[in-house]
């Protein structure tokens, strides 16, 4: 197993070593290096259905760890719920402590028009920092043609909130090249990627935007934001600023 205490010197040229390299070489790795103490993270989008495709011929058990934060669109839970019992996926779905109800007792009704960040925070980025402890190396599908925010996305790095490896074995792979593999491989995907939704979150937050924009510019749509704070700092640190405040 890759010590946790290496240094960023190695991270980088580990990140180096496999930017050429096949997502499936690089998944591989992270099982052999890994074992038990690998998770792999997704939100059930495209990326992370080839993810999780590709990971059914590496290590099938491999943990795989979803947010339900309580404000899924109707179709997300349905493609969950189609693609564990295709896969038979080691799927653990992590909640919030608190039910949306709980939370509008204590923050007020509609928190995600308020203040966003403090909702991504409460329902996204702590229960998946809890869910990660005990973990050595997360597999997240983050992309450079994303978004502006993660157009320096490494393959391999390390997760300064967390302390984990972090690792995006998609990272340099183009929506074209992710939809191409779901198509040869006849996989099932969210029915609103054809109606606009180029990435889906919760349905409060969530919008349908034309054929020419950014992939993220459906979320948050009438806000600065693109990110819940789970993959960049500075909106987790927002909210945590805000919870004080």
């Amino acid at each position: 197993m890759l010590d946790l205490n290496v240094g960023a010197a190695q991270v980088s040229r580990l990140a180096e070593q496999f930017e050429s390299a096949d997502p499936r070489e690089i998944l591989s790795w992270a099982d052999r290096t890994f074992g038990e103490a690998l998770a792999i993270v997704t939100s059930f989008q495209a990326t992370g259905i080839v993810t999780l495709h590709m990971m059914q011929e590496i290590a099938p058990a491999t943990q795989v760890l979803t947010l339900d934060t309580g404000f899924l669109f109707p179709e997300t839970v349905e493609l969950v719920n189609a693609l564990d019992e295709r896969f038979q996926l080691n799927l653990r779905r992590i909640r919030p402590r608190q039910t949306p109800r709980q939370q509008a007792r204590d923050y007020g009704d509609r928190l995600w028009e308020r203040n966003p960040d403090r909702c991504c925070h409460i329902r996204k980025t702590i229960p998946l920092r809890e869910a990660l402890s005990g973990y050595s190396a997360w597999v997240t599908g983050l992309r450079r043609d994303q978004s502006a925010n993660r157009a320096d996305t490494a393959i391999i790095s390390r997760d300064s909130r967390t302390g984990l490896i972090k690792i995006a074995p998609f990272a340099n792979w183009s929506a074209d090249k992710i939809w191409t593999y779901l198509r040869a491989h006849d996989l099932p995907y969210n029915p609103l990627h054809d109606i606009g939704y180029p990435s889906i979150g919760c349905w409060t937050c969530t919008k349908a935007v034309n054929q020419d924009a950014d992939a993220r510019s459906g979320r948050w749509s009438q806000r600065d934001k693109t990110e819940c704070g789970i993959h960049v700092e500075h909106v987790a640190e927002a909210a945590q600023a805000g919870a004080h405040a």
